[in-house]
């Protein structure tokens, strides 16, 4: 099977593809375009871990037209699969959308309020544009429109000829499932449901009833569902007789003819690889284990004159604060989602930097704010070219396509000292760029538009993501009684900071400050280092700290002093440290 070797050296796993997927298309289809593909059912949102479909086959179709090769992305949008269930927490959609059940997902209705003709498109659209912003090039291919016009109707007769060549395939992996594995650990259902795909891997594979096996599923002439079983076929004329069980309809129709209707998913994927050349295709854990989709399309597709994908398995796609979202939600994040509080080039870095075989997150809690600096470093390190190469490649696939470099906030601000800023200013746009103003001093922020689209980004998040109980609010009057119950270290504490604030007043002079406000009063310099210093000195840090956060916010912790004072203002910290 050919199935692409995943090193666990640090190279860059892009690159390897791309060679292997070069000498394969040159081998098999010398001359035309590089074909690789991916396929998305639109049953409900198309989440981030179904992204790993695309950005494992962007990423290499984009390093391939880097070098000069022509590549074709093909999407197919599964849109003519049926409708299987009804989603969680999709607003405008109630039981009665079960009705539906069994139809093609092009036949029932978008959810209430929805401006799209149907349940597809709905969902398809909101895909589309999360790709759109993340440089995605595809040409899109509708199943709806392949089948119902009859683009695969010489294959779909070839199948029905062939249909004892099929079934004898799919025998050999026709056997009871083991038990499944318990679970060493709880399971989030939304992780579940991130897990499950597209539900297709577990179709039937085609009825093989009295009449035999047939790997074709008409729609219902009456009730438009696939509840129906073929009950008999002609080779010569095509006539093609079935019975559907949810209505009582029956009808004969000439297949030659007839548009309504699919291959069953394990004969209709290998189709496809024939029908297009494609040369690269990743698929899901729901798709590699043995027995499933993949591993028998990789006999079935000889049937139709192709070879199977080169194809690694990819991964699980986490979510850090999963548990949060979903129940505030009702489903796991899209990329609309996260899109929504992080910059293109961040999210499209987390699919190039890891292998597909290998999982990780992506962070909708406070764990983004770690992820921008780690993002940071290594814009930092390729700046001054200190960055390895692996690295130096996965920041180039997540800045910058073929096509050009992605648009990018000209000012990139630590996001966390602009989530800070945002939640103190609470959608105050003239005080944001006061505060934002006087980070720096010596090269000063112009306009807000300098640190956009990254400070909406960080708003977005801090108003969506962060519970009102964690939302930062000034105190509008000292703490008097705090004030008061100051022993001496407290008072004197606070005058080495009042007393330093307006020759400090930045962003670094700040931080100079509160951290060498403990050290003086110990009787180090404010420039002493860690390794200089005793353990105690950060135990009186802490406390120190402690106490501002009391008296600015009410609590023990908040956001990053620095910029916490920024956003409050000289004369306002006076005030509330009780000058």
């Amino acid at each position: 099977m050919p199935i692409v070797a995943q090193s666990t050296e640090t190279t860059d796993w892009v690159s390897r593809f791309a060679d292997e997927v070069i000498a394969e298309s040159e081998r098999r289809a010398p001359g035309k375009p590089v074909v690789v593909a991916s396929g998305l059912s639109p049953s409900g949102p198309i989440h981030l871990g179904n992204l790993r479909e695309v950005m494992t086959p962007h990423l290499v179709a984009d390093e391939v037209r880097r070098r000069g090769h022509r590549v074709r992305h093909l999407i197919s949008w599964d849109d003519y699969d049926r409708y299987r269930k009804v989603p969680a927490g999709i607003a405008g959609v109630d039981e009665t959308w079960a009705e539906h059940i069994g139809k093609p997902l092009t036949s029932v209705p978008a959810p209430n309020g929805s401006s799209h003709p149907n349940w597809a498109e709905h969902f398809k659209a909101a895909m589309i544009a999360s790709l759109a912003e993340l440089g995605v090039e595809f040409d899109g291919i509708s199943q709806t429109e392949q089948y119902t016009t009859g683009v695969y109707r010489e294959q779909v007769l070839h199948a029905m000829r062939h249909r004892r060549d099929i079934d004898a395939i799919l025998a050999q992996y026709r056997t009871k499932k083991a038990p499944a594995k318990k679970s060493q650990k709880p399971v989030d259902e939304a992780e579940l449901e991130a897990a499950e795909g597209s539900g297709a891997a577990a179709e039937d594979d085609g009825s093989s009833g009295s009449a035999g096996y047939f790997p074709y599923k008409p729609y219902c002439g009456n009730c438009e569902k696939d509840l129906t079983t073929v009950t008999a076929y002609d080779d010569d004329s095509t006539e093609l007789t079935y019975a559907c069980t949810a209505c009582g309809f029956s009808e004969t129709v000439r297949l030659s003819e007839f548009n309504r209707g699919k291959l069953v998913w394990k004969v209709d994927w290998p189709m496809r690889w024939a029908y297009e050349g494609v040369i690269f295709e990743p698929s899901g854990v729901d798709h590699s284990s043995p027995g499933s989709s993949f591993q028998v399309g990789g006999q079935i597709v000889g049937i139709f004159g192709g070879e199977q994908p080169i194809g690694p398995m990819y991964a699980f796609v986490g979510i850090s604060g999963m548990a949060k979202m979903s129940s505030s939600k009702g489903g796991v994040p899209t990329p609309a989602d996260a899109l929504q509080i992080m910059e293109p080039q961040l999210l499209r870095w987390l699919y190039a930097r890891r292998r597909p075989n290998q999982s990780f997150k992506i962070a909708f809690d406070q764990e983004i704010q770690r992820l921008y600096d780690e993002w940071d470093r290594l814009d930092a390190k390729v700046a001054d070219g200190s960055a390895l190469p692996a690295d130096a490649a996965a920041h180039s696939r997540a800045v910058r396509t073929a096509a050009g470099e992605l648009p990018r906030t000209p000012r990139p601000l630590p996001y966390r000292t602009l989530a800070s800023v945002a939640d103190i200013t609470a959608g105050h746009e003239d005080q944001a760029l006061r505060i934002l103003s006087e980070l720096d001093p010596a090269d000063p922020l112009g306009a807000l538009a300098e640190a956009r689209p990254r400070y909406d980004k960080a708003e977005a998040w801090i108003n969506t993501h962060v519970p009102a109980d964690q939302r930062t609010i000034v105190r509008d009057e000292p703490d008097a009684e705090l004030l008061k119950s100051l022993d001496e270290q407290g008072r004197a504490s606070l005058r080495l900071l009042l007393d330093g604030l307006a020759d400090h007043w930045s962003l670094d002079g700040l931080t100079h400050l509160v951290y060498g406000v403990p050290k003086v009063q110990a009787g180090f310099s404010a420039d002493a280092t860690p390794k200089e210093l005793p353990p105690e000195i950060k135990t009186a840090q802490r406390s120190f700290f402690a106490l501002l956060y009391h008296l600015l916010v009410g609590r023990d912790t908040g956001p990053r002093l620095p910029t916490l004072l920024l956003a409050v203002g000289q004369e306002r910290v006076r005030t509330l440290l009780g000058e």
